[in-house]
């Protein structure tokens, strides 16, 4: 009559199910909403295409890689051409506008700049070369060549060079050997140009065994700096003499006057000019006109 109570207890509504809360035939987990997805009407497929702005932006990168790439390959043209028009790959020789007494071999100055080139080779480039470097290369190897300057390029990896020979102002005779001498005092063999009228008279008796080229390139190199330096004082010199029993003293002419004046070697050159100078204007201002003039001691002029 009387019913146990029942230990169960009712379950509150809140945990009823409804009636729309059956699942929908055909859903599945994969297409239940995903954690940190943004909710749109509708979901977009792994393998769907990609959409016409995302190909045009595809392009457009693709575009620009490619600009990129053609800019990289003109640049890299222009400046191999520039590189093969600055490369002295081909050597020839011409001279400076003065005119030649006699012709000459540009084998020997090829070579000689040649040689230069191969001993340095990132020179080949015209912006890098050293101008002065391979006028004292060449002119220790042929004294005759004052300076070399590049002159042109008349096409790709060639180059002209202009050479400028040294211009003599006195020569002298030397062991059979004819020598010459420029206003720097640099003595030389080969002369292009007019022979000078400056001759050294050699009256020291001395035999050609018995002296020395030493010594006469430095006698010829004091005679030019003389000749150059009086020169620029509006003297000039018309004769060089190598007196008896020496090869240290010069004794020189000068045009208009018939006063010797006697010079040693030994002493600077231009110090004796400014010397000889002086006394000559001495002598002229007193109407004198001794047989020698000796500068040889500084400071000192003596006369007779």
């Amino acid at each position: 009559m009387f019913k146990k109570p029942s230990s169960r207890r009712p379950v509150p509504r809140r945990r009823q199910p409804t009636e729309n809360d059956t699942q929908v035939p055909g859903s599945s987990g994969a297409s239940q909403y995903r954690r940190n997805q943004t909710l749109s009407g509708y979901r977009r497929d792994d393998q769907q295409e990609t959409s016409t702005r995302q190909k045009a932006h595809h392009l457009a990168l693709q575009r620009r890689r490619l600009g990129g790439i053609f800019v990289l390959v003109i640049g890299a043209a222009v400046l191999l051409g520039l590189l093969l028009w600055q490369l002295v790959a081909q050597v020839q020789v011409t001279t400076s506008s003065k005119q030649l007494s006699t012709s000459f071999d540009t084998k020997p100055y090829n070579d000689a700049i040649e040689s230069y080139l191969a001993l340095n080779p990132a020179q080949r480039l015209r912006f890098t070369l050293d101008q002065t470097a391979l006028s004292a290369y060449v002119a220790a190897t042929l004294p005759e060549v004052e300076s070399v300057k590049l002159a042109s390029t008349p096409g790709i990896a060639r180059a002209d060079f202009m050479i400028t020979f040294r211009t003599p102002i006195a020569g002298w005779q030397i062991n059979n050997q004819q020598y010459y001498v420029d206003a720097s005092g640099a003595v030389f063999k080969k002369n292009y140009y007019q022979s000078p009228s400056v001759q050294i008279v050699d009256e020291s008796g001395v035999k050609p065994e018995q002296g020395s080229t030493v010594v006469g390139t430095r006698l010829l190199g004091f005679l030019g700096k003389v000749v150059s330096q009086a020169g620029e004082r509006g003297y000039t010199v018309t004769k060089a003499v190598l007196p008896q029993n020496t090869t240290r003293e010069l004794d020189v002419n000068i045009e208009g006057i018939s006063t010797r004046v006697k010079l040693a070697i030994d002493r600077g050159a231009g110090e004796q000019v400014e010397d000889m100078a002086r006394a000559l204007n001495y002598l002229k201002s007193r109407n004198m006109s001794p047989q020698y003039v000796d500068v040889r001691v500084s400071g000192r002029a003596a006369y007779r």
